[in-house]
């Protein structure tokens, strides 16, 4: 049986039995059933942030221990990295310069090959900014890793024709000059014989008596042989690998276009044809297009205290001779 309320009425002051009608019961229960649901929502909430169930507390573990293994990684990748560009500056700055081969560029060694839509693929993974670094690194890492296998096979090809390389480098002076008597002019700024003004000498300057031999400083091919503005009767010889030699101002040719030529054969006279004013051979030494200078091609036939002498004369020498 529910228990009666009364009220006090102060108008009759007496007390009055409460009579509820079904609306206001109906209201109550309704503000006591929402408090309830909001309260149990609340509660759950608080719960599911708070309290982990075994199989959350698992994943925790295992996105902890998996982010650790990713920074491992990362570390591992990053040594990696810094041996393999240890590898290629000895690779540019070494192995290529003995081989006397170019430097591989580094757009080359670094190009991107990666797929940028895969990349964004990966963004919408877990734990993607992780994801993401670690395979750009690994696909520059493959492809930097590619790029240096082929400039090894490469330096493999290179070894094995050194022997041929070096046969056809222009390394001897073009005519006898054991006491170097007959440098005279070298490579550099010099004083014009005939304008008397200051010109820039391509080459060095070797005097001899008319008809002494002209060598092939290297084994090569005859390109040119005949006459050539300003250096009279000429020889140039291309012996590959990116050189080419010039002979001036010869008093005969004794080669043809398209002969082979070993170092030593005799492919002209030293005369005085062309823009000169007295026997000699101008002889030039070009690299890839590029003029170079001609002292630093005689280590075959100087010894190094020679050697030091003629570079010093060769300094020292003011005019020249074409």
């Amino acid at each position: 049986m529910a228990k009666k309320k009364f009220h006090f009425n102060h108008e009759t002051l007496s007390y009055e039995q409460i009579e509820h009608t079904i609306a206001h019961k109906l209201k109550r229960f309704l503000i006591h059933a929402l408090s309830g649901v909001f309260s149990g929502i609340i509660f759950f909430f608080i719960f599911v942030s708070t309290i982990q169930s075994p199989s959350e507390k698992q994943l925790g573990q295992d996105k902890s221990h998996m982010e650790a293994q990713y920074r491992v990684l990362d570390r591992q990748l990053k040594e990696v990295q810094f041996v393999m560009s240890d590898l290629q500056q000895r690779d540019d700055n070494l192995y290529r310069v003995v081989f006397q081969a170019d430097p591989i560029p580094l757009s080359v060694r670094r190009g991107s090959s990666a797929n940028t839509e895969y990349y964004a693929q990966l963004l919408d993974m877990t734990n993607s900014e992780i994801v993401v670094s670690t395979t750009k690194k690994l696909n520059e890492l493959k492809k930097e890793l590619y790029i240096q296998s082929k400039s090894y096979d490469e330096l493999v090809v290179l070894a094995k024709n050194k022997e041929t390389m070096l046969a056809n480098l222009p390394a001897i002076q073009p005519v006898l000059n054991k006491n170097l008597t007959r440098m005279a002019s070298g490579y550099g700024w010099r004083i014009d014989p005939i304008y008397h003004t200051r010109r820039f000498h391509a080459g060095m300057d070797f005097t001899a008596p008319i008809g002494t031999d002209i060598y092939a400083t290297g084994n090569g091919t005859i390109i040119a042989a005949g006459w050539q503005q300003g250096y009279g009767n000429c020889v140039q010889i291309s012996h590959g690998y990116g050189y080419l030699t010039l002979y001036g101002h010869m008093s005969a040719i004794k080669a043809r276009v398209g002969q082979s030529i070993k170092r030593g054969d005799v492919i002209g006279l030293v005369g005085s044809t062309g823009k000169s004013t007295g026997p000699h051979v101008h002889y030039e030494v070009h690299y890839k297009g590029e003029v170079m200078n001609p002292q630093n091609y005689y280590f075959l036939d100087l010894s190094p205290a020679d050697y030091d002498r003629m570079v010093q004369m060769s300094n020292n020498a003011g005019q020249m001779f074409d």
